[in-house]
């Protein structure tokens, strides 16, 4: 009996409501929970960065005052090497995490609980860089080795001569490549167009375009569209999203040249505006 009042109130009350109304909140304004979830869903949504709401592989970790805190240091054209690659280390580990949370997972069963173990050992990692080599990309493999052991490195290597002059000048792929997972990892998304390069050489060696994940620090608009125009399946990770680029294809406000603040190889630094 029951059971057939709460059908004839879904048939009467709820059901012609769906023509109309997006969401339907049963008991109204007494269900506390249904609107705490709603009103968090809503949150979330307007928080999130306008390229993301363009762009659903796009993931912007969520930004908490321990992130805001390590960007503003390592921005900071005064801070020193050492605290350079500290904070450094520490956002890319965390980017790293976040960007394992995306890999497939397998369900085993241990001692009658059900386990999620990640696909992290069938994953290889391709440090990106530019310009010099050693720079770049490759900064961002202590972090990863710290989260991964054991992880398969890979790299590609791509010669900057101006901003559309782009030579792939050295790659180093594993045979079985097109079997795993693949982190392309850039610590400084610009324009776009290395990324690109990089992931077109992935996908020629067999390499799915939803099986790469690309993770970066910071990243500029223009890059983020460049990629997600061309490759819409693969997903990109950051903790940043800056404002633009400059004439010379800078992130701005951006942290200058991160190789060289890491490495220690150059005391130049692009000063916020």
């Amino acid at each position: 009996m029951r059971n057939s009042s709460s059908l004839l109130a879904f048939d009467s009350f709820i059901l012609p409501s769906k023509k109309f109304a997006d969401v339907i909140i049963p008991r109204g304004g007494e269900n506390h929970v249904a609107i705490d979830l709603i009103v968090q869903h809503i949150r979330t949504k307007l928080g999130q960065h306008d390229l993301c709401k363009i762009y659903p592989n796009v993931n912007v970790m969520h930004s908490t005052f321990q992130i805001r805190g390590m960007h503003t240091l390592i921005r900071d054209k005064e801070i020193s090497k050492h605290d350079f690659v500290f904070y450094s280390d520490r956002l890319i580990r965390l980017v790293v995490k976040h960007g394992l949370g995306y890999l497939p997972f397998l369900e085993k069963q241990e001692d009658q609980y059900i386990l999620e173990l990640n696909f992290a050992r069938n994953c290889v990692e391709y440090p990106l860089s530019e310009g010099e080599p050693g720079m770049s990309g490759e900064s961002m493999e202590n972090a990863l080795r710290a989260c991964c052991k054991g992880i398969k490195i890979g790299r590609v290597f791509i010669h900057r001569d101006g901003d559309n002059g782009k030579q792939l000048i050295y790659e180093k792929l594993p045979n079985d490549i097109s079997e795993r997972h693949v982190l392309l990892l850039d610590p400084v998304f610009a324009t776009g167009n290395s990324a690109n390069q990089a992931i077109e050489l992935l996908i020629k060696k067999g390499v799915p375009e939803s099986s790469i994940i690309f993770l970066n620090l910071i990243s500029a608009p223009e890059g983020i569209q460049c990629v997600c125009n061309r490759f819409p399946s693969l997903k990109i990770v950051t903790s940043e999203i800056d404002a633009k680029l400059n004439e010379e294809f800078r992130v701005i406000p951006g942290l200058g040249e991160f190789g060289d603040s890491y490495f220690g190889t150059d005391d130049y630094f692009v000063p916020i505006e």
